[in-house]
């Protein structure tokens, strides 16, 4: 049987970190800012991790 093809579009959107977890961007950063203030934008631009349930599937595209 081939190998599994890893998904390219997660595995350049998730990084693994090294305790093994996925770090991720956080959305709503892309358009509309104006009506944003300045410390929403500001905490959207930091990285945060992947939630515990979602951590299966992102594992098995990336992967």
């Amino acid at each position: 049987m081939p190998k599994m093809k890893s998904n390219k579009g997660a595995a350049k959107t998730f990084k693994k970190t090294a305790s093994g977890r996925f770090k991720r961007k956080k959305a709503y950063k892309s358009h509309i800012l104006t009506s944003k203030s300045r410390k929403r934008k500001r905490n959207l631009r930091k990285p945060t991790l992947v939630s515990k349930a979602d951590e299966k599937r992102v594992k098995i595209m990336v992967q």
